[in-house]
């Protein structure tokens, strides 16, 4: 059984929708890709997983259980973690800090998280006690990162994580998100750097108009002229 399936999901802004019947299932350990052009409906499938958009039809299923439209804040208790593109980080406070806002659901084990984080991204470590808004945009994301994995969820949702970074901090975040998923974690990441982020997927969605286009492995769907020549620029 899918560890997260969406069947059928229409969402949206308004009266508007973005995702018009969407199907996407992911098996539990899987990093799964999501890419497709500006407006396809990327973001907007990960804000209806998170319950951050309502779902006008169709349902999202994690581990078999519908929880579309349920509370936002019901989700960590449940293994869902979300880190959005921009804001996700509490800039004034430290690394530490931010760190310990993701284990409020998981206090009693908060020091193995700890140790889980810094094991992943050794960097924040050393800067623990500097202020998060003193860090450069890749030691930023990995913050955000770190803070999502201290809920200890099964499921990661991460949209955009390299946005703005450079080649440098891109190609690093991408191994970290390797790094994530061997720990168990499940991934659904939405990126617009869609070759590289695919060449670490097992499972990838080309998204269009708010429908799936194509799916398949990573390798696959890199290999496939028609994604190729309509999505990743030849």
């Amino acid at each position: 059984m899918s560890i997260l399936s969406l069947q059928g999901v229409v969402a949206g802004y308004g009266s508007a929708p973005i995702l018009n019947g969407l199907d996407l299932a992911l098996d539990e350990g899987d990093i799964g890709v999501i890419v497709g052009p500006n407006g396809a409906g990327k973001s907007t499938t990960l804000k209806a997983v998170f319950g951050l958009l309502a779902v006008s039809d169709g349902c999202i299923l994690l581990r078999g259980e519908d929880i579309a439209n349920r509370p936002t804040e019901s989700h960590a208790g449940r293994g869902l973690a979300f880190v959005p593109q921009e804001h996700n980080v509490f800039r004034t406070l430290s690394v530490q800090e931010n760190l310990d806002m993701g284990a409020y659901v998981r206090r009693g084990e908060r020091a193995a998280l700890l140790d889980r984080v810094f094991e992943i991204f050794p960097p924040l470590k050393a800067k623990r006690a500097q202020p998060a808004g003193e860090l450069s945009g890749g030691q930023r994301q990995m913050v955000a990162v770190g803070r999502a994995l201290m809920s200890d969820p099964s499921v990661l949702l991460l949209d955009e994580p390299t946005a703005g970074l450079s080649p440098l901090y891109m190609s690093e975040l991408f191994d970290r998100v390797v790094a994530v998923n061997r720990t168990g974690v499940t991934v659904a990441l939405v990126e617009q750097n869609a070759r590289q982020a695919l060449g670490i997927a097992t499972r990838g969605f080309v998204l269009a108009g708010g429908r799936m286009r194509f799916t398949g492995t990573g390798a696959e769907l890199l290999a496939d002229p028609d994604v190729a020549r309509s999505f990743l620029g030849g």
